[in-house]
């Protein structure tokens, strides 16, 4: 059984709960984005697995879960990292947000979501329990295919991206001219 850490609109920890029932609930929770870029620039995704309780066989960022009872945000990430995708690298937080989605299940996610930025394009030991496929695009054409085909894309990764081209504008130092 997997429990989630509840908490208020300003991510303080008021309790915990098993995942399921919390996302039965639509109560808020605290989560975690990783997106990882390659030395080009363009941005890692995965097609989650078909088996996934919620959002199955759709497109999303590196990895996404959420941290245990105790566990550090961060460490859950990096975690998760290497269960679902097989490696570890370096990330740091770089903003958060909160969003509420409802899926044909009956299940919401209803998450404090904590976004971890980092940099990747080594070798990959896919979880099929997780990950179906894997593939490195530029976010010009992950825009565009959003906006073709939005339904193959996660809900929350919908609403970080806009976010993260925000917060990439603002942080990333151009590279000086040669």
């Amino acid at each position: 059984m997997h429990e989630v850490i509840l908490v208020n609109e300003s991510d303080e920890v008021i309790g915990s709960m098993e995942k399921m029932e919390a996302h039965e609930k639509a109560l808020l929770h605290r989560a975690f984005s990783v997106f990882l870029f390659d030395k080009e620039g363009n941005m890692l995704l995965q097609k989650r697995a078909a088996s996934k309780y919620h959002s199955p066989s759709l497109w999303t960022n590196a990895c996404c879960s959420h941290p245990m009872p105790g566990e550090e945000t961060k460490d859950a990430a990096l975690r998760r990292l290497k269960e679902e995708l097989g490696f570890t690298t370096t990330i740091n937080k770089a903003f958060h947000f909160t969003y509420k989605a409802v899926f044909d299940n009956g299940l919401t996610e209803h998450e404090f979501d904590h976004v971890f930025v980092g940099e990747y394009d080594g070798n990959m030991q896919l979880n099929p329990e997780e990950v179906s496929e894997v593939c490195y695009k530029p976010v010009a054409v992950i825009n565009e295919e959003i906006a073709h085909n939005a339904g193959s894309y996660t809900a929350w990764f919908k609403i970080a991206l806009p976010l993260l081209e925000e917060w990439l504008q603002k942080n990333t130092k151009p590279h000086a001219a040669a």
